[in-house]
């Protein structure tokens, strides 16, 4: 049974306005806050929103901040890669680092952006950093002191980012983790919304004349570059809500003519995860009607075949 909130089931998602989105050559941290401010103004509706395609929408925007993990990680693994390596794994086996690291980002986006020295730990060893205890109870405290100041929240973001990294070198993977779930406690979201690690690479943390070098977390000018971010960011997952919210339409639009009796498990997970594998078997759908079913949505143009494959497909909004 698909239960949505019925007053945003039908949500039409926002947009950036297009003035916000001009920052070249914005010189003063007033009129980036400024512009990241117009920005999240634009995604908190959609942030604290329960459109049907919510769940695909923002495990999408957990898969694109774990591809970019991979670089800061070292490591080649792209999108395609990252859902194998987290939809092929048995139930209950180790998915490898990259997997385990995509795991963490669906972690961000499934759960309300509270803390605890548990689930700190748990999440850092999934980045594949160790830490002990008392560093979590301090980094507990710090969250809690950085979210609840009064400072705006693109600035809460970049400062729980700048600690993590001063007292951690090495563990910029979960500062950009955790100046998502900052900003969405600041911000007073139900829930995270993966966002600032895609553009750690990108023209934001880019320093002029650095020779390609970029700009890390308590760095001079990170605050700055972490508000030019959220405006790239925020259009960008305003863009995606579109497109999955045109897919989920068609999608929910043929659902009536589905006969197999597990359809609606189908598209209850096709609305809320990423990609969904081919081969699934619930109690009511066999592996061979799964099949048929997909194939069905396929003729229809409701869903798209992700992997490429002739085998052990992956389908998705």
């Amino acid at each position: 049974m698909i239960r949505l909130d019925p007053a945003t089931a039908n949500l039409a998602p926002p947009t950036v306005p297009g003035w916000a989105l001009e920052t070249v050559g914005v010189p003063h941290d007033a009129d980036a806050a400024f512009r990241a401010g117009a920005a999240l103004a634009s995604l908190d509706s959609l942030a604290r929103a329960q459109p049907a395609w919510a769940g695909a929408w923002r495990q999408r925007l957990a898969l694109k901040c774990a591809a970019a993990s991979m670089r800061l990680a070292g490591r080649a693994e792209n999108e395609a890669a990252l859902r194998d390596a987290w939809q092929l794994c048995p139930a209950g086996a180790d998915p490898g680092p990259a997997g385990a690291i995509f795991g963490a980002w669906r972690q961000l986006a499934l759960q309300p952006p509270a803390v605890s020295t548990d689930r700190l730990a748990k999440v850092t060893e999934t980045l594949g950093l160790a830490w002990d205890d008392e560093a979590f109870a301090d980094l507990c405290k710090e969250i809690e002191e950085v979210a609840g100041s009064p400072r705006p929240a693109p600035f809460a973001a970049a400062a729980i980012a700048a600690h993590v990294v001063a007292i951690r070198p090495e563990a910029e993977l979960l500062a950009w983790w955790l100046a998502d779930l900052v900003l969405a406690q600041s911000l007073r979201w139900p829930r995270s919304v993966p966002l600032l690690i895609v553009q750690a690479f990108g023209p934001a943390f880019r320093i002029e004349g650095g020779g390609g070098k970029r700009i890390r977390p308590g760095e001079k000018g990170f605050e700055h570059a972490v508000c030019l971010a959220l405006v790239q960011a925020a259009a960008e997952a305003c863009r995606l809500a579109t497109e999955l919210s045109r897919r989920s339409e068609k999608l929910l639009a043929v659902t009536p003519k589905l006969r197999a009796k597990g359809a609606g498990d189908v598209i209850f997970l096709l609305l809320n995860e990423d990609a969904v594998p081919g081969s699934l078997t619930t109690k009511n759908l066999s592996r061979f009607a799964a099949r048929r079913l997909f194939e069905r949505l396929q003729q229809l143009e409701a869903v798209r075949e992700l992997s490429g494959r002739p085998t052990f497909r992956l389908f998705g909004l």
